[in-house]
């Protein structure tokens, strides 16, 4: 009975394991066709999949450590939502995406185009969501893949956009020897995603959010395609 079954067992796991990746595959082409001056090599692209991956075992760790503090040290539940939304899970997570990125790109060869920055940032966002995805699909099944096609998966790429406009702002500074200036953008590089991230998060936990949360998707949807637009067609070497 079993090897009668394990057929179609294995098919439907593919099918689950398709619709976590799937969606990030397709978002990181877009970003990726959207290089005008000089595109990445694969050896590189794939380096920032494999850090996203990477970010999301750390993010997961420091999540965990941090939320058992916050548990211990904060008894009020709504400020207990606030700090676990916007202090704990937000930093958490892109700060651990931003150091896989710097440590993956900064000092590359190929990061010579204000608008890699954007690239390496989303790339190693989507490889954080394709990880997590799988993990929920897994556990919660194909509805839940729908869900995280049309909300979470798009939202990683949006703070991923943020991310690489600042980061590839702080890479010009740093080329024209302006530190001061590259170690703001940097620290917004983390700060305003995280901002974000913590944003939808929050309202998406509350129970009367959803028009709210609709609202602000969109929203961030629509401004992330902009700046990318506008990022790509301004794109200049650095």
């Amino acid at each position: 009975m079993f090897y009668f079954l394990l057929p179609t067992l294995m098919t439907y796991d593919f099918i689950l394991l398709a619709a976590a990746v799937i969606p990030a595959v397709f978002l990181m082409v877009k970003v990726y066709r959207s290089d005008r001056l000089e595109r990445e090599s694969p050896f590189m692209l794939w380096a920032l999949v494999r850090a996203g991956i990477f970010s999301s075992l750390i993010a997961m760790v420091a999540e965990r450590i941090l939320s058992a503090v916050l548990g211990a040290a904060v008894s009020n539940y709504e400020l207990y939502q606030f700090l676990l939304y916007f202090g704990v899970v937000a930093f958490s997570e892109e700060g651990a995406k931003y150091f896989m990125l710097r440590r993956s790109s900064w000092n590359s060869r190929e990061f010579n185009c204000q608008y890699d920055g954007v690239v390496y940032a989303v790339f190693v966002s989507l490889g954080f969501a394709v990880w997590e995805n799988i993990s929920y699909v897994m556990h919660y099944g194909f509805s839940t893949a729908v869900v995280r096609a049309l909300t979470a998966i798009p939202g990683h790429t949006c703070f991923g956009v943020f991310m690489g406009i600042f980061y590839g702002i702080a890479r010009k500074y740093a080329n024209r020897g302006n530190w001061e200036q590259a170690k703001a953008f940097q620290i917004l590089a983390v700060v305003i995603p995280a901002i974000l991230h913590g944003a939808y998060d929050y309202i998406a936990s509350t129970e009367t959010s959803s028009g709210y949360f609709v609202g602000f998707i969109i929203g961030l949807f629509i401004l992330s395609y902009l700046l990318v637009v506008r990022s790509s067609k301004q794109d200049r070497y650095i």
